[in-house]
């Protein structure tokens, strides 16, 4: 990886870091998005470094606000259905990176739209917990984005905020979800042979920028409402996200 290239990394890795420390998700999304976008690496390549980088700001978040809110049944359910299903969407994006790359650039930005819509929305706090079949559900989907992108976030969080349950329970059961599923597909990884070579190891290099930024994110935060917050996130997501799956989806249409 060139010098341009790395820094060209390490500015994303930083965004999403910081993005996500403000919103509580969209680490992974900002960071699949942009790389994709820019051609920066290869998508299973990007994949593996999004996982590194979101185990290492998921470990910082949780070593920051402690362990002891986790609501454990409901992580229990989710880690059930997301492990299982984050291995099917693992070997799903080596087949498609060999065969379907365009195919995967429309899946992967048809994602990132839905999922800046999902930020986009205003959810409301339902008026008692869903059913454990709901979390299992959310979960399934979940761990197929996980394992495609290592983007299995916006799913969760959709679900597990609008239930009537304290944030400091929801955040941290979260954290927790996201920290585990990374560990299995970062096993996943290495047990198949596809760790990155070092030239493309710069994600080694941006765990002090991801560090950093989630600190600075904390003790300067940006001076936007949440709501404008949202907007500009929203619009950066949903912009990405066309400009990723447009050209991919026209090249298989042969236009």
């Amino acid at each position: 990886m060139s010098l341009a290239a790395l820094a060209a990394f390490l500015f994303i890795a930083g965004v999403a870091a910081y993005v996500q420390t403000i919103t509580g998700f969209a680490f992974g999304l900002v960071m699949m998005g942009l790389i994709a976008l820019v051609g920066l690496l290869p998508l299973p390549d990007a994949a593996a470094m999004v996982g590194l980088l979101t185990l290492v700001n998921a470990t910082q978040m949780m070593l920051h606000g402690g362990r002891h809110h986790v609501a454990r049944h409901l992580l229990r359910l989710v880690l059930s259905a997301s492990l299982p299903t984050l291995v099917v969407g693992y070997f799903l994006l080596e087949w498609l990176a060999d065969t379907r790359a365009d195919a995967l650039k429309v899946v992967l930005g048809i994602i990132i739209m839905a999922s800046s819509l999902q930020l986009a929305v205003q959810r409301k706090a339902l008026p008692r917990q869903s059913s454990d079949a709901s979390f299992v559900g959310f979960g399934i989907i979940s761990g197929v984005m996980g394992g495609l992108f290592s983007t299995g976030g916006p799913p969760l969080v959709y679900h597990f905020y609008r239930q009537p349950m304290p944030t400091a329970k929801i955040r941290e059961t979260l954290v927790a979800a996201f920290g585990a599923a990374q560990v299995v597909r970062l096993s996943l990884v290495a047990l198949s042979g596809n760790i990155p070579p070092p030239s493309t190891l710069a994600g080694v290099a941006a765990v002090p920028v991801v560090m950093g930024m989630t600190y600075a994110a904390r003790r300067w935060p940006p001076p936007l409402s949440a709501a404008a917050l949202k907007v500009v996130v929203f619009v950066l997501l949903f912009l990405s996200g066309v400009s990723l799956a447009l050209p991919a989806a026209l090249r298989l249409l042969g236009v």
